[in-house]
């Protein structure tokens, strides 16, 4: 009898395990398996005399229990004492496939957040974070086990929840439930974070800061110049202003605005460089409530709406997408916007003031730029001339870019000296005004308590025969002028470490480490 009734159970063993989704075992009453399957009846030989605990406890109660697995971490079981044997099942093969699914989803969570543009997340049953993870990859440990009300709701319902985020305005969060002991949940948080940060970088100025009395330089180039620039202010046309990097088109947009009748009224910038075409899209034209996802209740005004009575400064417009061009040029031509996803046209009373550093006539020709919209801006056209045409106003520039440094640094340096005035006067200057400040401003940090910026102080751009020999190595080289510089510092402080550090711009632990570097006697 006790023979055909353990046949009797190993029949039953493929059976159970299929159902259950798991393994299912016979033991004797001690708890030894005699037989243990798979789902698919196979047997399990390395499990063939291993004691199995929860049996044996159900054997010596002659009751039926259930309990948790000791071969896969979540899983359950149940034995049934039946006469001399345990009859045993577990989920192990099912639960084994979620924890590997979950695993797989864990370590997933740095693309999904990558791709998502902010966080993603694991959670429980109970929506409470079991992993979590940036789009740099970098797990947030202070969020771990935060149950969040969306993801709770999630798994409750086993069903997506998309809403928007709690903690980032116009940001998107969605929880998906995978199984009923897991789910994942990503968000746009970051992507968000980012474009409100570029948007307010690029937007600039809500006011015009600089007048013409700002533009410095008398060649007569400078001087025609000015004067266009102020004939363009007394009108009411639009303005695009041609120009090499550096030379100066949004301080001439400051200025035109500001000498106009509109100087009252919003001086709103925009870099099209800076932005998507999608972002500056809505950025331009503005957007109601639900215009796309993301789209902030009530709606946002656009640029134009921002700078309505007064100007519009459209930065480095040769970078605008073609197709956004289109757009533009109605808005302009029919003097009213439209915002995304709204059907209200607004009138429009704005001057627009548009720069490029790149020749639009050529972009026209190549298709890259519409010829349309090119004539709506090329009304005034004021064509800046790169600082190597103007070599003679250098010195009145330099000179101003010094004063405005001695008040950044708290120096008193009187001015540049005249073999120093020639070097720059000499050189060309491919980034116009804008690398001489930082030509300038790095003299700044090395002329210690001078009076006077003397070529010395310029040898890292004109002097490269003085620094040290070629043949041995850039790297020798820099390291020889690192030393020089370090020891005149010193020399100036008598060797007061913490004042030569902050002379030199960096900590007193760096200029230690220097000095030993490069065998400073002190």
């Amino acid at each position: 009898m006790n023979a055909n009734l353990q046949e009797i159970l190993i029949d039953c063993l493929e059976v159970l395990a299929r159902i259950t989704g798991g393994y299912a075992t016979v033991t004797d009453r001690d708890g030894v398996r005699l037989k243990t399957v798979d789902s698919s009846g196979n047997e399990i030989e390395s499990l063939k005399g291993v004691v199995f605990g929860l049996a044996k406890k159900a054997a010596q109660t002659g009751k039926a229990i259930s309990g948790m697995s000791q071969l896969e971490d979540g899983a359950e079981s149940w034995c049934l004492p039946i006469s001399e044997y345990v009859l045993a099942c577990s989920n192990i093969e099912r639960v084994k496939r979620n924890n590997d699914l979950k695993l797989s989803l864990i370590e997933s969570l740095p693309f999904i957040a990558r791709v998502a543009g902010g966080e993603a997340v694991v959670f429980d049953s109970q929506g409470k974070r079991i992993a979590t993870v940036d789009s740099k990859g970098n797990t947030d440990h202070k969020n771990l086990g935060l149950v969040s009300k969306g993801a709770r709701e999630s798994m409750i319902k086993q069903k997506p929840v998309i809403g928007e985020s709690s903690s980032v305005s116009g940001a998107m969060a969605v929880r998906i439930p995978i199984t009923k002991e897991f789910g994942f949940g990503f968000n746009n948080e970051e992507m968000v974070r980012r474009s409100n940060k570029l948007v307010s970088e690029v937007r600039k100025h809500q006011t015009a800061k600089y007048n013409f009395s700002d533009i410095i330089g008398e060649s007569p180039a400078m001087r025609k110049l000015k004067e266009t620039a102020k004939l363009a202010a007394k009108s009411n046309s639009n303005v695009l202003i041609y120009g090499e990097t550096g030379t100066g088109k949004e301080l001439f947009a400051h200025s035109i605005h500001n000498a106009s009748e509109r100087h009252n009224k919003p001086f709103v910038a925009i870099n099209c460089a800076a932005l998507p075409p999608t972002l500056i899209e809505s950025e331009l034209f503005g957007y109601e409530s639900g215009a796309f996802t993301g789209a902030k209740k009530g709606g946002h005004p656009g640029v134009f709406e921002q700078a309505n009575g007064g100007t519009l400064f459209l930065d480095e417009i040769s970078e605008m997408d073609i197709d956004l061009q289109a757009k533009l040029l109605r808005v302009l031509q029919e003097r009213e916007v439209t915002r995304l996803g709204g059907r209200k046209a607004i009138p429009l009373d704005v001057r627009v003031i548009a720069s490029t550093n790149k020749p639009l006539d050529k972009m026209v020709k190549d298709g890259k730029f519409r010829q349309d919209l090119f004539f709506r801006l090329n009304v005034f056209d004021i064509k800046l001339v790169p600082l190597r045409q103007i070599r003679e106003d250098i010195p009145l520039i330099a000179s101003e870019i010094v004063k405005k440094m001695n008040v950044i640094f708290g120096k008193y340096v009187e001015k540049i000296d005249d073999e120093a005035t020639r070097l720059l006067m000499q050189y060309d200057w491919p980034g116009n005004v804008r690398e001489l400040v930082n030509c300038l401003e790095k003299a700044f940090n090395i002329l210690g308590n001078d009076k006077y910026i003397t070529k010395d102080h310029l040898s890292f751009k004109f002097n490269m025969d003085d620094i040290g020999d070629a043949s041995q190595g850039l790297s020798a080289m820099l390291a020889d002028y690192e030393k020089k510089v370090i020891e005149k510092v010193l020399k100036e402080t008598k060797g007061v470490k913490v004042q030569a550090a902050k002379i030199l711009g960096i900590s007193t632990t760096t200029l230690w480490r220097k000095i030993k570097e490069l065998n400073i006697e002190v």
